[in-house]
């Protein structure tokens, strides 16, 4: 007798206030090291523009963003779109104006800086959002590595 395992796809959505930056580097950082079995979308509580510095930096780390556009959480709310996580990467009080989505196993909060908020020269604005990339990056492997000690996410 023959088995097949069969890889179990998990969505997960990143939001933040209008997907420039902060749940775009998490949306690729989980795309990249997801390995297929979680896979990422990211959204805003309102459509901005991609964040200039963040596409830098995340191509500094190899993974190109450039074509990527925005959208808004309540779009995909209003889609019936289903994801088994959603996870805030901007502060507790923004947070909360995400919606409820129906069938979500896991809402997390983390909170990074701003990079929209960052000031200085261009090189200081590209070091303070290189940190909160590699803040994300940490937290995002650190996710994976916690979905694959649960049985029920990655098999």
């Amino acid at each position: 007798m023959t088995t097949t395992t069969s890889k179990i796809k998990h969505n997960i959505l990143f939001v933040c206030i209008h997907n420039s930056a902060r749940s775009q580097m998490a949306e690729a950082f989980l795309n990249e090291y997801g390995g297929g079995a979680l896979t990422a979308e990211s959204a805003g509580l309102q459509a901005g523009k991609l964040n200039p510095y963040a596409i830098k930096v995340l191509q500094e780390a190899g993974i190109d963003i450039s074509k990527k556009g925005t959208q808004e959480v309540f779009d995909l709310f209003k889609q019936g779109r289903l994801f088994q996580a959603v996870i805030t990467v901007c502060d507790e009080a923004s947070a909360e104006g995400c919606p409820i989505f129906p069938g979500v196993v896991r809402r997390l909060g983390w909170s990074f800086a701003d990079p929209s908020t960052f000031k200085g020269t261009e090189e200081e604005i590209l070091e303070q959002t290189r940190k909160v990339r590699d803040q994300i990056k940490e937290a995002v492997l650190a996710f994976i590595e916690e979905a694959k000690q649960m049985e029920y996410w990655v098999k």
